[in-house]
């Protein structure tokens, strides 16, 4: 049906979440028949995106690498007016760039990357607890409060959970937001109002 080229195209495309095989057909053809620069520019932002982006050192947000190979660390982590005694601690970076934009977090982050999940083989030696750990302690009492902001689904209360048990004994407030985020779903998918909500009523957690 297509030739072999643009089918790979398509295939690739379509490991993409949330771009089943139409849309990826639709993206493949549109880059094909559309301006010839698109499909180029793209080629190489993609070619470089993996050399000059990775995870913050500091919080596992996405930033920059250095031109001189230095590690990269995330403009929030580079922000002063930044409330240090709050960190917020989220399962993935989109869950960040949701709250961000509610404007109702002025305080730092920790990415975890993903959340505990035994029937995934997801365990706590998979999540960047030590770090996180570690993170606090090397703040000497700045940190305060730990705002756990992972979603409200089976995974992210069990992660919600754990996080309550290991922070409860370094002398910091473990927080939780509230419940204007409905139970079962994705922080990337709720809309500005209920996240402010949610990190303006949050509650002590354990």
């Amino acid at each position: 049906m297509f030739p072999d080229r643009l089918l790979r195209v398509v295939q690739l495309l379509s490991k993409l979440p949330g771009v089943g095989e139409k849309t990826a057909q639709r993206y493949a053809l549109a880059l094909l028949v559309g301006d010839e620069g698109v499909p180029r520019d793209l080629g190489r932002a993609l070619a470089e995106l993996r050399d000059h982006v990775g995870p913050c050192t500091i919080c596992g947000h996405v930033a920059e690498v250095g031109a001189d190979g230095e590690a990269p660390v995330c403009s929030i982590c580079r922000d002063s007016r930044r409330d240090p005694s709050i960190l917020c601690v989220v399962g993935r970076v989109q869950d960040l760039l949701s709250i961000e934009r509610s404007g109702a977090m002025r305080g730092r982050y920790h990415v975890l990357g993903r959340l505990l999940s035994p029937l995934d083989g997801v365990t706590r030696e998979d999540l960047p607890i030590d770090r996180l750990v570690e993170r606090i302690a090397a703040s000497e009492g700045v940190v305060r409060e730990v705002l756990v902001a992972t979603p409200p689904s089976v995974d992210g209360e069990a992660t919600a959970l754990l996080l309550s048990r290991e922070l409860g004994s370094m002398g910091v407030n473990v927080t939780r937001i509230a419940s204007g985020v409905p139970h079962g779903g994705d922080l990337e998918f709720a809309d500005q109002v209920t996240i402010g909500r949610a990190i303006e009523h949050r509650r002590r957690f354990g």
